[in-house]
């Protein structure tokens, strides 16, 4: 039946139009902006999802940043470590020279002077944007290496870095008297002195100058023993004599089995030393450092313009160097693990990029195959239309 008041065709013909013209506008769309998914119209569920994972790229590549500037920092303080343990190196070669009788050591100790007042030169230098990891003047650093992203919570994770304290403050001289056999004859502020078989020596430990956190050292021909004062000690009825007992166990597990070591009641502060070894001679050096000193300030004590102090050197340069290149070690690692941070935040990123693509990235190829079909219909539903829309016209056929 023929009705020009109701023309199906054209309906149907219409319907079909706009189906293909909204396919058209979005395959249009999706080759414009080069996404299927460009908004949470287009699907919730993975739009929400992509957001997510951009948020993520997006921190994800400020933490590059972060590594990279920590990489740098810790670089320059084992750059620091590495050159100090090298001049440390230097100056042990000088102390080795001044064991010799016949040479100037005067001379070698004004050398020595300079390499320590490079030492303190470099530590001072090894900074970068502000931070000093090698003088002290830092406690742990902690840079942000990670975003563990759990259920809906994030949660940051750090790479902390330990600083090290190699700056040459700090450093007080014990006091240390020198006695005979029959008692003493010479009391003065060096730091070393020699026992040969049946002499005595006494260190004296001024109770009031000890702080928490302090160390003392006595190093006897080469083996060091070292004691802390602690918060429990400080806070003791008679702080010397409690530290002057422990440093005396300290000093006894070097296991020299012919040297006494005994402190009077009447001078609780006092270590008194005998060697009953006939045919030895021991070498003592004794040093104070401060808590706050650096690990370095042991230098100050090394003076080889005497035998006796020549010989003491040797331990307190072995202790030094250790402890340069223990730290030279630390920032190593450190260093090695934030690169390796480094590596693996960029390859996750390129993942998570790479991830989100196949989430809304467009497919070109096929967009641009759905174009040409869409338009080919495009034509022939236009045509379509316009043959229906000519239908009622047949109906006057009718009336003629």
């Amino acid at each position: 039946m023929s009705s020009i008041l109701t023309n199906s065709s054209a309906m149907i013909a219409l319907q079909t139009l706009r189906g293909i013209n909204k396919h058209l506008a979005q395959t249009q769309s999706e080759i414009s902006t080069g996404k299927s998914i460009a908004t949470a119209r287009d699907n919730a569920a993975v739009w929400a999802i992509s957001k997510t994972m951009e948020s993520d790229v997006k921190g994800f590549k400020a933490i590059s940043d972060t590594l990279a500037l920590g990489s740098a920092t810790v670089g320059v303080a084992r750059n620091a470590a590495e050159t100090v343990t090298d001049l440390l190196t230097q100056m042990k070669g000088l102390i080795v020279n001044a064991q010799e009788e016949n040479v100037d050591r005067n001379k070698i100790q004004a050398d020595i002077v300079a390499l320590r007042q490079q030492v303190t030169a470099v530590i001072g230098a090894a900074q970068f944007n502000g931070l000093n990891l090698v003088d002290g003047s830092s406690g742990a650093t902690s840079i942000l290496a990670s975003l563990d992203r759990a259920g809906g919570a994030v949660t940051a994770r750090n790479i902390t870095i330990a600083a090290q304290n190699l700056s040459t403050s700090g450093y007080t001289p014990a006091n240390v008297y020198h006695t005979a056999s029959t008692g003493i004859t010479a009391a003065s502020d060096a730091t070393a002195f020699v026992l040969a078989g049946g002499d005595n020596g006494v260190l004296a430990i001024a109770g009031a100058a000890l702080t928490a956190g302090a160390t003392l050292s006595v190093t006897i021909n080469g083996n060091t023993a070292s004691y802390t004062v602690s918060a429990a000690d400080m806070a003791a009825t008679d702080t010397g004599a409690v530290v002057a007992l422990g440093l005396r166990t300290a000093i006894e597990s070097l296991g020299f089995a012919d040297l006494t070591i005994n402190y009077a009641t009447a001078n609780p502060t006092q270590l008194a030393f005998a060697n009953g070894a006939a045919g030895e001679t021991l070498t003592i050096a004794a040093t104070y450092q401060n808590a706050d000193a650096g690990g370095l300030g042991i230098l100050d004590s090394i003076n080889v313009s005497t035998g006796v102090g020549a010989a003491a050197a040797l331990g307190v340069i072995e202790t030094a160097i250790d402890r340069a290149i223990d730290s030279a070690a630390v920032f190593g690692s450190a260093q090695m693990r934030i690169d390796t941070q480094a590596e693996f935040v960029k390859n996750l990123t390129d993942a998570l990029t790479s991830g989100i693509g196949a989430l809304v990235d467009a497919d070109m190829e096929a967009a641009s195959a759905r174009l040409q079909a869409l338009q080919v219909q495009q034509q022939l539903a236009t045509q379509s239309l316009s043959i229906a829309n000519q239908q009622p016209q047949n109906i006057l056929a009718l009336f003629r």
